[in-house]
This record gives C-alpha cells, structure tokens and sequence, in this order.
C-alpha cells in the first residue's frame, strides 16, 4: 500500500501520512544496532539520472541494510564509522568490488577488517576486457570477412562456455572466429580458465593457480590483458580473502534491486532522508507502505 492509498483511504492529506510514516520509521528503524555486526558488504546503487549514487553497507548475517550515505566517495561512509566505533562491533571481513575510495575508508577506518574483492566483479572487468581485445582485434583484422565474423560474436564471448546454445550454433560460430584469430582464441580460453581459481581448495593452491594464470596471459602480449593482469595482482591479497571468508556482495546487490522497486512504485524520493528511512526497514516484510 503506498502514501497516497492510505492518503485517500483514510481521507486525510498525503503530507499527514508521510509524516506519520516517516515518524514512525524514525522511531523503529533510525539507527540500527551495531554490536554483532561482523561480516559487511558494500556497495553503491544509482538513485538518479547523471551519476547520482548512495552508498549501502549491509550486514550479511542479519540481511538488512545498516547505512545509507550519499554519494561515493570515502567521505560517503564517515557516518558509518562514527557509529560504528562506540558500537563495540568487531568488523572481520568486508566484501565490496575493487572501488578504491571505499577501500580507502576501510584501510583507514578499520585497518584490521579483511577485504574481500568480490569475484562476480573481478568476472565483470574481465568481460569487459574481452570486449575491448575484440574491438581492437575488430579495428586490426584485414580481411572483411574475418571481421565480420569478429563483430558479431561479442555475447558468445562473454558467455559461459557451459551456456553455449547449441541449437542456436553459438558455439560453432565462437570456434569459427576463434580459428581465424589466434591472440582472441588466447584470451577466451584465459577467461574460461580464471573461473578455476575460486574451485581451487585451499587458500595456497588458489595463490599458485593465480600466479600461473597471470604469467601465462602477460605472456600473450595482449595489452588489454596485461592490463587486467596488473589489475588483478595488484588485488592479489584481497581475491586470495575469500578463501579464509566466504562472503560476496552477492546479497547486498539482491537488497539492491528491492531498493530500486522500492523507488520505481514510489515514483522517486525528493525527500532523501525518508528515503534511507524506507530502505532501513526494507528488510521487514511486515512494513509493507510505499
């Protein structure tokens, strides 16, 4: 039910319910406790048109959010911290992507907390490595042919070699370009191969597998993959985290699209404060008024 539905049911103005709302919000869910948190992720959602973000930190054991901050720079979570450290909590681990301001605040805020970068990201950023080896590798290839083959693969490499659609032909179109081009063919059979550190099973093989793979795709001389792979060692320790934490963001971005549900029915929020209110009760499935 939202603001406007009780508005109109009860006959009262739409402002009178949102405050009604907003007081209550205010009451039960402004300041969540803090004492048993261990385990967060953080993340950003965008909330407007032209880069406008917020900041969420979630408790991935309690599954709720416990801060709201805009923006996201390292400045976005200095509110966090100041509640966090008379709480008594004892942060362990944190998940969050390879956003350097917010590894900034945690290195600098709660330096005994382990980051853990998550792998659905570092997946992301490979992908799109892939996509900017086939564009150059598009832009360099002579025959027309070749690249028209070249231009018209880009989802099948970005997919799971498992998710290939043989009644579509998918996988005979990807070997196909992947004949004609020997540096493409290196780097999809790299990226299907990185998905085998996280089977790795122990901390230790994970770090031999991981400098194996980083020696043998420098070694292709690709530059944009040399570039991954100085990305991807210089976020060494943080990767290598989750075998001692098996924690992700993973959660946090499932809150997230609630979020955005939360704010497609409500048609946006003017009021950023009632906003953050909304979010910190999203979690309760009895408070249910948009």
């Amino acid at each position: 039910m939202t603001v406007q539905d009780v508005s109109q049911l009860f006959k009262i103005s739409w402002g009178t319910v949102k405050q009604i709302d907003k007081e209550y919000l205010q009451k039960h869910y402004s300041k969540p406790v803090l004492k048993d948190v261990e385990f967060i992720a953080i993340d950003e959602f965008a909330f407007q048109k032209g880069h406008k973000y917020q900041t969420v930190v979630y408790d991935l054991r309690a599954g709720r959010v416990i801060y709201v901050g805009q923006g996201r720079a390292e400045e976005s979570l200095d509110k966090f911290w100041k509640r966090l450290r008379p709480s008594g909590a004892k942060i362990q681990a944190v998940a969050m992507d390879m956003w350097l301001p917010y590894f900034n605040a945690i290195f600098n805020n709660i330096p005994e907390a382990k980051i853990v970068f998550d792998r659905f990201h570092i997946f992301k950023l490979m992908n799109e490595t892939m996509d900017k080896i086939r564009r150059a590798l598009y832009h360099d290839e002579a025959f027309l042919n070749n690249r028209l083959v070249i231009k018209g693969i880009r989802w099948l490499l970005l997919k799971n070699e498992k998710n290939l659609s043989d009644e579509k032909d998918e996988r005979k179109l990807l070997e196909q370009a992947l004949e004609i081009n020997k540096p493409l063919a290196e780097a999809y059979y790299l990226k299907e191969e990185l998905g085998q550190l996280w089977l790795q099973t122990s901390k230790q093989e994970a770090a031999t597998f991981l400098t194996s793979w980083a020696t043998r795709a420098w070694a292709t001389t690709i530059q944009e993959l040399r570039k991954f792979v100085i990305t991807l060692l210089a976020h060494r320790s943080g990767i290598l985290n989750w075998f001692d934490y098996r924690i992700s963001t993973g959660p946090l971005e499932g809150f997230n699209n609630k979020i955005k549900v939360l704010k497609r029915k409500a048609y946006g929020y003017r009021d950023m404060e009632y906003f953050a209110l909304k979010i910190y009760a999203l979690h309760e499935n009895r408070y249910a008024l948009l």
